[in-house]
């Protein structure tokens, strides 16, 4: 066994809509304008850090009809995004997010080709799936994909970008035919884009629930997941390195990677003062409301914010006052009993109790203490590295990038530079 430490993988996510970013602060900046995207993905390679990550929103959520109050900044398309990036970065990957339930794998194949050749081989594809009639909407087929289907159609989508890629080897020669016939596909024709310089651009996954598990280890070189704290951590982690296993493939090729925000000050003590001031600031009175309507699935816009929580009992029967992604309440009831009792035993408001509700900060500290936070997870394999996700966009990873990378290149986690000519799978050290 190898008496080097494990590497630490970094990755840097452009929050897009949320509940995560402080929109009130002076620093918090636009979330369409280049520039935003260029300040963040430079500071992530000042960092030295594996890739940049982009969400995507294919349709803004809405809330009794009206956009959703976290919506309203847009959501510019991934491509242009990262083909700029590619342009003002050397070294660091390119990770989008791209839904497979709707569109199709030629398309698909050639955007993610062409950026891997803009890039020079740092390319990547966050693999997602809907069956959310809603956002289906927008589509000619919107809304047509069983819930059970949608990892069929993936994987087939998958298979068959793989399988253009694998058509046109060598750029001085001529591209072999293809023909791609599945449950979901039946395509022929030729590539116009020779094949990647990774090969396949890196596949990223994000799927948590069994058939998400299977299809990341069959499919995926990296999973991004919300499984941060140790115990649970852990468990993610054996389990989806066992279910590579059974796919015939080295636990080591894929790379588990949990989405984590921070907060960093001088000293613990200061550190957990701005996580609390933070958390009050990512939930106004009105974002407190519109969360709990998800759990009653009623109008409650005629509650106090400040107030108690309502006293009427959650609608279970009609149907629902939300549209686009929220959080799944499998029983509303016993969620708004459970919040009745925390409100009760310390002695919260409404938004008070959404604020002690909501995902708090993973890392919170001095430098040093997210610094060994960091490597021991990645040491007792919690997981392979993070996605960062600041609070602040676009200057809200400097923080980590000027006090805790150094500390994480002392103890020789991370890189002090970056190898000449490298891939972002040689960066994540997956398999070709």
């Amino acid at each position: 066994m190898s008496d080097q430490p494990r590497q630490v993988i970094l990755g840097a996510h452009f929050p897009g809509v949320n509940n995560t970013t402080v929109w009130s602060d002076p620093a918090s900046g636009s979330h369409i304008d280049f520039e935003s995207f260029r300040k963040f993905a430079q500071s992530a390679e000042r960092g030295f850090f594996d890739f940049l990550f982009l969400a995507e929103g294919l349709r803004l959520r809405e809330q009794k009809g009206r956009i959703h109050d976290l919506d309203v900044v847009g959501r510019p398309d991934t491509f242009p995004v990262l083909a700029g990036l590619a342009a003002v970065t050397e070294h660091l990957g390119l990770a989008g997010t791209i839904n497979a339930t709707f569109n199709e794998p030629y398309e698909v194949a050639r955007q993610f080709a062409s950026l891997d050749h803009l890039s020079g081989g740092r390319a990547a594809w966050n693999v997602v799936t809907s069956s959310d009639a809603f956002t289906g909407e927008n589509f000619r087929r919107g809304g047509y994909l069983e819930h059970d289907q949608r990892y069929v159609r993936a994987e087939e989508f998958v298979k068959a970008a793989k399988t253009l890629w694998d058509t046109w080897p060598d750029a001085a020669g001529e591209p072999e035919p293809f023909e791609y016939q599945s449950t979901q596909f039946d395509i022929r024709g030729r590539f116009n884009v020779p094949t990647p310089p990774q090969g396949h651009p890196v596949i990223f996954q994000a799927g948590d629930s069994p058939q998400g598990r299977d299809f990341a280890a069959a499919n995926a070189d990296a999973i991004f997941t919300r499984h941060s704290e140790p115990e649970v951590g852990r468990k993610f982690y054996a389990d989806v390195k066992s279910r590579v296993e059974k796919f015939g493939r080295d636990p080591e090729s894929l790379k588990v990677l949990p989405g984590i925000s921070f907060i960093i000050g001088d000293t613990d003590s200061e550190a957990e003062e701005i996580a609390a001031e933070v958390r009050a600031q990512q939930v106004s009175g009105q974002t407190a409301l519109l969360l709990l309507e998800q759990i009653w699935n009623r109008d409650l816009s005629s509650y106090d914010p400040e107030g108690p929580l309502p006293d009427i009992e959650p609608d279970t029967e009609g149907p629902s006052i939300f549209a686009g992604r929220a959080r799944q309440v499998t029983d509303p009831h016993a969620e708004v009993a459970k919040l009745r009792k925390l409100s009760e035993e310390k002695g919260l408001n409404l938004r008070e109790t959404v604020i002690d509700t909501q995902s708090r900060q993973s890392f919170i500290g001095s430098p040093q203490t997210v610094a060994d936070a960091i490597i021991d997870a990645v040491q007792t394999r919690v997981s392979d590295g993070f996605i960062l996700v600041p609070h602040i966009t676009p200057a809200g990873l400097e923080p980590f990038v000027q006090k805790v990378v150094p500390l994480l290149q002392e103890r020789g986690v991370l890189r002090t530079e970056y190898p000449e000519g490298a891939t972002l799978r040689d960066l994540l050290g997956v398999p070709r």
